[in-house]
């Protein structure tokens, strides 16, 4: 889409089209939510009314989380709505709302939550079986998509009071939200959609939703976080450089008595600051490092077979604030469509592009390492993958061995610039014949004129 502006056009016409343009330009801007690994993920709330009460009805909320790698991790997702009349919560199963708000005009039966716009968390484990719902009291955990598909939705149910009694009363809510724990969630309005329809446990009978809208929420990183939260690093066998993260590539390294600052690893107060902020903190509290990252992934390029080669991936925890539980790393290469082997990681192929096999999905061995523990000296997980050479494409040239893009817990790690790769010995070697060769010209030169003098 262009504009063109002629010189025959008024002044008027001049500035109408060019503020058009303008329009159309901020239309774009950095919050939008596309991700070219998982083009069509997002988090679908679905509301459904399963009966008719004496002043409104009862309902039953999911949260499907349709996004491949990214999910909901603790302390959880928190839910948010504004009515659109004067709605009350009468009772929940399955969540509960953070704040009752003010409900002095109801007496005897007091509603479970009467504001406006109310904020719903998920039933911690443990919760009594008759205050449960199917999916429930996980800590507002969720897991991805493609890495926990069983576990991927969370619901809860409400009754809902003061509100319409047929399909033609009811009224939707409005304004949602959709906190994971932090922000980063946009929500757009709801919709009615067709009926939801539910089979009976003995698969003989089906039976639908009086009434269903759907709420889709996109996650945009610049929304959720100001700064990156993990960097890579790459190494090889066949050159001695190891190229680290980007200096300040998560923030500065400043005094640890600031806000927001850093510890050394052997700071005698270590222990007394973690304990006091507590586990699963959202604030990253870092060990101080160049790049300041909570997360750092290191590819390391390590064998070279006949027929093989072997890759090293480390994942260090410099966050003391945080276990990653359900960790998950997507990696981009063009070598994944001849993975052959990984060792002590699972692996899914993620194909965004049905045609291109080119990104991967790795993730921990349940109860061996799928907890990626706060940082000090077990704050790491590795494995090694093994690929099979295609010999139509595989090269070490270039920094071809190298990832074109990771993501951690789904988030867009920041990678060295393509100019500090690692390169094959042989380019370094014509470089340093080259300018030997300059310099034994050169004194050559110096002892011919001094002879010549």
């Amino acid at each position: 889409m262009g504009f063109l502006v002629s010189p025959m056009m008024s002044l008027f016409s001049k500035v109408t089209v060019l503020l058009l343009f303008v329009l159309w330009c901020a239309s774009f801007t950095s919050t939008e939510a596309y991700d070219p690994l998982d083009p069509t993920g997002n988090i679908t709330i679905k509301w459904d009314i399963i009966s008719w009460t004496a002043d409104g009805y009862v309902a039953v909320v999911t949260i499907y989380n349709f996004q491949q790698y990214r999910h909901i991790q603790a302390p959880g997702w928190s839910l948010g709505w504004t009515w659109a009349k004067k709605e009350v919560i009468w009772s929940m199963q399955g969540g509960q709302a953070t704040e009752q708000g003010d409900c002095s005009k109801f007496k005897g039966n007091v509603p479970h939550c009467c504001k406006k716009s109310p904020t719903v968390v998920d039933l911690l484990p443990g919760t009594p079986y008759n205050q449960q719902t199917a999916n429930c009291c996980k800590g507002g955990v969720i897991s991805s998509w493609a890495q926990d598909p069983a576990n991927a939705a969370s619901s809860f149910q409400l009754s809902v009071g003061s509100a319409g009694t047929s399909n033609r009363t009811v009224r939707l809510p409005k304004n949602f939200t959709l906190k994971a724990p932090g922000p980063g969630y946009t929500c757009a309005r709801a919709k009615i959609v067709k009926p939801t329809r539910f089979m009976s446990t003995d698969k003989r009978r089906i039976t639908q939703a009086l009434m269903t809208w759907n709420v889709t929420c996109t996650y945009s990183q610049f929304l959720a976080q100001k700064t990156p939260s993990c960097c890579v690093s790459l190494s090889s066998f066949y050159n001695d450089t190891i190229v680290p993260c980007p200096k300040c590539t998560c923030g500065c390294r400043r005094n640890n008595s600031d806000s927001g600052g850093c510890v050394e690893p052997n700071a005698p107060h270590l222990a007394s600051v973690v304990s006091s902020l507590g586990n699963n903190n959202p604030m990253p509290l870092v060990q101080c490092t160049s790049h300041m990252c909570p997360i750092r992934v290191h590819w390391h390029v390590k064998l070279n077979y006949k027929q093989y080669w072997r890759v090293k991936v480390t994942i260090t925890n410099f966050n003391y604030n945080m276990n990653y539980t359900q960790w998950n790393l997507v990696v981009q290469h063009p070598n994944f469509d001849n993975l052959t082997q990984t060792f002590s990681f699972n692996y899914q192929s993620l194909s965004p592009y049905s045609a291109i096999n080119d990104t991967a999905m790795l993730w921990g061995v349940k109860f061996y390492n799928d907890l990626l523990m706060q940082a000090g000296r077990s704050g790491n997980v590795q494995s090694e993958l093994l690929f099979r050479k295609d010999k139509s494409t595989f090269t070490f040239d270039k920094g071809w061995a190298f990832p074109r893009r990771i993501y951690f817990n789904g988030d867009n790690c920041v990678m060295p610039p393509p100019d500090a790769y690692p390169w094959l010995p042989n380019a370094g070697s014509r470089q340093l014949t080259s300018l030997l060769i300059l310099m034994i010209a050169f004194f050559s030169a110096l002892a011919f004129l001094h002879g010549y003098a």
